[in-house]
């Protein structure tokens, strides 16, 4: 068991940018007509904005604002697939037998957010990638969790997804839109969360429409007060004290 505080958070997907827009698609949610949008990193300069995919956008647009003001902010970035449109794009270019590009090959791999995250901010704190399977998030909470026992004032967690190549649907159908999701964690006892484990053979068979972050949001936008996310063998309960 887990306590800790959700200070603030953030979301962004395609049509999706506000609390009240994420207030309203959690009462009736649907997959958005438009998924071709970009979030608003204005704030970075155009130098930089343009070494960012849609991915790193997406992961700056929810996380810039949360870190606001906030020094030594450790990072813990989630994200199951990552950079898979560039290392798609990198394995088009080797069968065809052309040139790779060395910085797009830099880009592709899955720490590079924390990576350009950390130059770009000039931020030297503790920062973690995890590629987890569908209850990512959760180990996201852990990591963070972990980083606030240690004595870190606050944590920003950031779990996002993107639209895998067409190529790659027959393997990946867990991702029904790109979106992202920014949470910063502080010390306290506003959220638990307990993990109980399946022992039978059977895995647990997950009864939710929608990625566990999307879930979580939906709570978060609802006021909801327990939630449950089972993967596999591993049913994780989260309960809102206050």
């Amino acid at each position: 068991m887990i306590n800790f505080n959700i200070a603030q958070w953030r979301a962004w997907a395609p049509g999706l940018t506000t609390v009240e827009d994420w207030r309203h698609w959690s009462q009736k949610p649907v997959v958005p007509c438009h998924q071709d949008e970009a979030p608003d990193v204005s704030f970075l300069p155009a130098m930089q904005r343009r070494r960012l995919s849609r991915l790193a956008r997406m992961a700056f647009s929810v996380g810039w604002p949360l870190a606001e003001r906030l020094e030594h902010l450790p990072l813990v970035f989630v994200s199951r697939h990552g950079e898979t449109p560039r290392t798609f794009d990198i394995l088009s270019d080797l069968a065809a037998e052309q040139p790779l590009s060395p910085t797009q090959f830099s880009l592709s791999v899955h720490n590079a957010v924390i990576g350009l995250w950390s130059i770009m901010r000039g931020e030297t704190s503790e920062m973690t990638a995890l590629a987890a399977a569908g209850d990512g998030l959760e180990h996201g909470v852990l990591e963070a969790a972990g980083l606030l026992n240690e004595g870190a004032p606050a944590v920003l967690l950031v779990i996002a997804e993107e639209n895998p190549p067409k190529a790659y649907a027959p393997w990946i159908d867990d991702v029904p839109f790109p979106y992202a999701l920014g949470l910063l964690l502080t010390p306290g006892d506003e959220w638990q969360l307990t993990l109980r484990v399946n022992e039978s053979k059977d895995d647990a068979k997950s009864p939710h429409e929608w990625p566990h972050a999307l879930n979580l949001l939906r709570a978060l936008s609802t006021q909801q007060n327990a939630l449950q996310h089972p993967w596999k063998n591993r049913l994780w309960n989260w309960q809102r004290n206050r």
